[in-house]
């Protein structure tokens, strides 16, 4: 059986006849180009999720637990030192590397561009997110006396973009060869009717499949190789777009290595009990996030004897791994995650189809879907105002204006911006 009839059967078995159809109108090398698109996807998983759609998370029997967390702002001054210097040797030493998520487009901002060619105007000057990434990595370097690894994950969508606006804008001083991008992921959308679509490509449309795509496509991009010839033992990972997050932080090092985990994050206490965002805690004794809608309300109220939230750790996306933790999880598959969306696509005869309203699901694979692979992490609680200020929406909570508020107020109290 020849590629094509491979192709052919397969599409049949799964009642996307249409493909066919589409396959026979198309000129001899794009048609090759399909059936080599096909041959390498995962079309019997796309089915089966797109059949299992109304399977969501239960609680069930599950047992759910506080996730103990060590409070930033509690801490004995004794032991502030000795976690920070611990984590100093480690920098110090050429073990650690920085990962960015930089995967997605500012399309919610209304702009055009990757979400990390964003600008904002501070009161230190008008600054791209991609450069205050550089100024935290500079900034760690003149005081470690080291050059910290960059590593930036892209998109398909987005990686040719986010290259040529580094290398146009010269990586904003930061040395080149350090500075190295590699691509997430991707799934088939499938639409409402159980359809694969067809791009303006003319092959299978496909979309970016989450950020849990990280630890194979660091694994199938050679990241994690390179990071071991370079003698990386430490590696955090952080989105693009919180303008306050500490990519470099010795006390998160220090309190994890103290607590011999092998990973790590960060979390602020929510502001109210039905905050939209999921929560640290344990699952089946093993740790994770559960979703806010996913919390019963009793258990989203539920306070301890300190009066704080049991459930109350909302992850800001700082993360951390040894290497051998990022080995591990680059061999595992994580649960898809499923998301109702709006895409344009090719009907049969070619004709551009723009829909009104959402008419495909995404899968998408969570960061935090990994955690389960271990028996424990370290939690670091930290002030939201301090670390936190995300840019997702064009106005409201978590847009530029609040944002550059709490940056700036950060700034006028001289507080360090980024270690």
């Amino acid at each position: 059986m020849n590629k094509e009839e491979t192709v052919i059967k397969t599409l049949k078995k799964f009642n996307q006849e249409h493909i066919i159809s589409w396959m026979n109108k198309l000129e001899e090398n794009e048609k090759n180009k399909l059936i080599e698109q096909i041959l390498n996807l995962n079309i019997e998983q796309v089915i089966d999720l797109y059949n299992n759609l109304n399977k969501t998370f239960e609680i069930g029997n599950k047992k759910i637990e506080k996730i103990t967390a060590i409070d930033l702002n509690k801490l004995e001054d004794e032991d502030f030192k000795k976690y920070k210097n611990i984590g100093i040797d480690i920098i110090k030493a050429g073990q650690y590397a920085v990962i960015t998520m930089a995967g997605g487009q500012g399309t919610r901002l209304g702009h055009s561009g990757p979400k990390g060619t964003f600008k904002v105007k501070l009161d230190n000057g008008e600054k791209y997110l991609f450069q205050i990434i550089v100024e935290s990595l500079q900034k760690a370097n003149e005081k470690y006396d080291v050059i910290i690894p960059w590593y930036i994950m892209t998109s398909e969508e987005n990686n040719d973009q986010t290259l040529s606006f580094l290398e146009e804008h010269d990586y904003f001083g930061y040395p080149k060869n350090k500075v190295k991008l590699f691509i997430q992921g991707k799934a088939p959308l499938i639409s409402t009717t159980g359809k694969l679509l067809i791009g303006k490509d003319k092959l299978i449309k496909e979309a970016s499949d989450g950020n849990g795509s990280i630890y194979k496509s660091l694994a199938k991009d050679g990241i994690i190789e390179d990071m071991k010839k370079d003698n990386i033992k430490w590696v955090f990972v952080g989105g693009v777009d919180n303008i306050l997050l500490k990519i470099i932080d010795p006390l998160l090092l220090g309190v994890t290595i103290s607590e011999g985990n092998e990973i790590a994050s960060k979390s602020v206490i929510k502001n109210d009990p039905k905050e939209r965002a999921g929560v640290f805690c344990k699952i089946d004794g093993k740790p994770g996030i559960i979703e806010y809608s996913e919390l019963p309300e009793e258990m989203s109220e539920e306070k301890d004897d300190n009066g704080e939230f049991v459930y109350g750790d909302v992850s800001i996306l700082s993360h951390l791994y040894t290497i051998e933790a990022l080995q591990k999880l680059s061999t595992k598959t994580l649960p898809y995650h499923i998301a109702e969306k709006k895409s344009e696509y090719l009907d049969e005869n070619g004709n551009l189809i723009k829909p009104e309203g959402k008419n495909v699901y995404k899968f998408e694979s969570f960061i935090f879907d990994a955690f389960s692979y271990y028996n424990d992490m370290s939690i670091l609680r930290v002030k939201r105002e301090e670390e936190f200020a995300p840019i997702k929406n064009a106005e409201g909570n978590d847009s530029p204006e609040t944002a550059i508020k709490l940056y700036n107020a950060k700034l006028q109290k001289k507080l360090a911006l980024y270690m």
